[in-house]
């Protein structure tokens, strides 16, 4: 039973009483116009209810914190050429734009699965797609590496999709979670994992690895010109954070200006990251399994971020035309437009290239 004496009981104290208008209680905000935290920029976590909020950063050039703005939608739709009916499969589902674009132009009778490792996003992009009205016999999402692919169609008792997509890279939900250990600007911990329940974090990688094979990782998968100094300071030590990491590699290039250091420190944030994940692995598993896991005419589309990932796809494309797997393939690497570099910078070092499969009537 509660006691009632100066202060009334919490419980109490919630319920209205007749007569009595409440206190005003102000919700809460986020201090200043700019937040530093994550966790504070609560509007644009809130795209429904704050749609307005949201709408001027995006006018501004900016992404909305804990949002991904797929890149290259219009040319990806182009040489997917997605037809009602197909089936489709999103192997880096991320935010789930694109194959929200996607979902809507295979209905009616078409179907969509999409592919995540991440154990964090996947749910919540899941989740998006069905109040967006996709149901499970239109959209079911796997969570598994794109690597992966040939396993999930199997156990969806597919031979084969009519497209294929994957949107290399990182996401800009992971991008923006200081939690995550991706951002360069952003303090938290030096982790990098897409599954933070697998693997080493960058941070062990770090305290582990030898110069000569720190310098190899930051040279192969960054073309950092850096990579033998770097590695001989970096190697070994223990680094907590991303900013800690950040603030040495900066002081190891002291003859480098703001803008070239920067640079720096956001190549060595790559290899770490592609290391830390094995992405080079999981794509090539991916490139030699795609083929296969296309119909005959179907199609494929990839988005690339550096040129390591790009000189992987360019040559496989390449290599399966020349052994008449593949029909047509992009001569050219396709970029995005001035205008959407302009009003999303993080669509600047994206590269679009797609292949078709030969019809089933070839000769």
């Amino acid at each position: 039973m509660a006691h009632y004496g100066d202060k009334m009981s919490d419980e109490f104290a919630s319920q209205p009483v007749p007569g009595i208008k409440p206190p005003h209680r102000r919700r809460l905000r986020y201090p200043g116009k700019n937040p530093r935290r994550f966790e504070e920029k609560y509007k644009e976590l809130d795209p429904q209810r704050y749609a307005e909020t949201v709408a001027k950063v995006v006018a501004s050039g900016k992404t909305p914190a804990g949002t991904h703005r797929p890149i290259m939608v219009a040319e990806i739709l182009e040489a997917l050429a997605p037809q009602p009916g197909e089936v489709a499969v999103d192997c880096t589902l991320g935010y789930g734009g694109h194959a929200q674009e996607l979902l809507a132009r295979l209905q009616p009778g078409g179907r969509l699965l999409g592919l995540d490792a991440d154990p964090l996003e996947l749910p919540k992009t899941e989740a998006r797609l069905r109040t967006a009205g996709f149901g499970r016999e239109v959209f079911t999402a796997h969570r598994s590496n794109f690597a992966g692919l040939p396993q999930v169609l199997s156990a969806a008792d597919l031979a084969g999709a009519d497209l294929i997509l994957a949107d290399l890279g990182v996401s800009s939900m992971q991008v923006d979670d200081p939690a995550r250990g991706f951002s360069v600007k952003l303090a938290g911990p030096l982790d990098m994992r897409m599954n933070p329940a697998r693997g080493q974090s960058a941070a062990a990688l770090l305290a582990k690895v030898q110069p000569t094979a720190l310098a190899e990782i930051l040279r192969e998968n960054a073309d950092e010109p850096n990579a033998e100094e770097l590695a001989v300071i970096l190697a070994g030590k223990t680094f907590n954070t991303t900013t800690g990491l950040a603030n040495a590699i900066r002081v190891a290039l002291p003859r480098l200006n703001r803008e070239a250091a920067d640079l720096a420190v956001r190549r060595v944030f790559q290899a770490l990251r592609i290391a830390v994940n094995d992405e080079f692995a999981a794509l090539d598993t991916w490139l030699r399994h795609l083929p296969t896991c296309l119909n005959p005419g179907g199609r494929v589309a990839v988005l690339t971020f550096h040129s390591g990932e790009d000189r992987r796809v360019k040559t496989a494309f390449s290599a399966g035309r020349r052994a008449g797997v593949f029909a047509t393939i992009t001569d050219e690497v396709i970029r995005p437009t001035p205008t959407e570099r302009n009003a999303n910078p993080r669509s600047v070092s994206a590269k679009l290239r797609w292949a078709r499969r030969f019809p089933p009537n070839k000769p």
